[in-house]
């Protein structure tokens, strides 16, 4: 059944990631460009529970495109996981008279809406935002690129120090479940080894990489770290066995966390941040309904909610291959 779509809602959820503000601003816009009125619902699926709704215009998103985080703020709402917590969101939604939402976020974030939209037959679109850059469907989820700047751009700062004393650091970068940001930060940055949770080195094969990254005439070793890494228990067992095992190295580790979800977002995120806006929006008008806006073949294209969620995000594996060959 075709909607008529007049309020279209707009929220961020899960984790922040910069360019989160710009996808907000281009909904907006799209909004606005289209005669449709726009609401911003605050702090995610458990503002939609309180009613928590601002009118938003064209006007009211000025000034945001180059700012990280969220000015919607984000939550994760155990009470919009339960029927009566969603049946509540629904009775808002209505006496604000909202036809449709857009939800930027993550796996869960897409999870809530494909429920919602199987329970209440709800219009919603989902814009992929999150760092890890983990989710099917897409070949770039909002945030993701500016993260690998952030990252590199550490990476380059702590070389400098791992070079002035013959040091040997262990970087651990954000990826639990993919190593998108280890590996391709790995490359950018030129460091001698990339461990991700795709690939399990063994401890025994890393100390001896690095024994021969040594005996090459390297001086000072980089080893970037995704946290879901299979290796150790985590990146300070990998530092106490290569202390154990290579005396000359002074080993040491820098966990880089949350640094890496901050910032102001580049301009790719900018500008897939807008493009994703519009077809979001332009993708509800046309009656498409539980679907995630993704970049592929640099297209705007649509993949059901159920296939992003369920679907795994793959590694580069040419990536790995340059990353072995750089490495030498």
């Amino acid at each position: 059944m075709l909607h008529t779509i007049n309020k279209i809602g707009v929220m961020t959820s899960g984790g922040d990631s910069p360019g989160m503000n710009a996808a907000v601003r281009s909904v907006v816009r799209a909004c606005a460009f289209h005669n449709l009125e726009c609401y911003g619902i605050y702090r995610g699926y458990e503002g939609m529970i309180d009613g928590d709704f601002v009118k938003m215009d064209a006007r009211s998103v000025k000034g945001i495109i180059n700012k990280g985080g969220t000015i919607l703020k984000s939550a994760r709402s155990k009470e919009f996981r339960t029927k009566e917590g969603r049946a509540k969101a629904y009775e808002q939604l209505k006496k604000a008279e909202i036809d449709a939402f857009v939800v930027i976020g993550g796996d869960g974030s897409f999870t809530g809406a494909m429920i919602f939209n199987q329970e209440y037959g709800f219009p919603v679109m989902g814009i992929p935002g999150t760092i890890d850059n983990d989710i099917y469907g897409t070949t770039h989820t909002l945030g993701y690129d500016t993260a690998l700047n952030t990252v590199v751009d550490v990476i380059d700062k702590i070389r400098d120090t791992a070079s002035s004393h013959n040091r040997l650091f262990f970087v651990e970068v954000m990826g639990r479940d993919v190593g998108h940001i280890a590996l391709n930060t790995g490359i950018g940055a030129g460091a001698e080894e990339i461990l991700i949770p795709e690939e399990d080195l063994g401890l025994d094969r890393l100390v001896e990489s690095l024994k021969r990254s040594k005996q090459s005439g390297k001086s000072s070793s980089i080893v970037i770290v995704a946290e879901g890494d299979k290796i150790g228990k985590s990146v300070f067992e990998l530092k106490d066995y290569v202390d154990e095992n290579m005396s000359e190295y002074e080993v040491r580790v820098s966990v880089l966390g949350h640094m890496q979800r901050g910032g102001s977002p580049s301009c790719f995120d900018r500008v897939l941040a807008s493009r994703m806006g519009v077809k979001a929006v332009e993708s509800l008008i046309t009656g498409k309904s539980n679907f995630m806006v993704g970049l592929k073949n640099d297209i705007m294209d649509l993949t059901p909610f159920d296939q992003a969620v369920k679907g795994k995000s793959k590694i580069n594996m040419e990536l790995l291959r340059v990353s072995d060959i750089m490495s030498i």
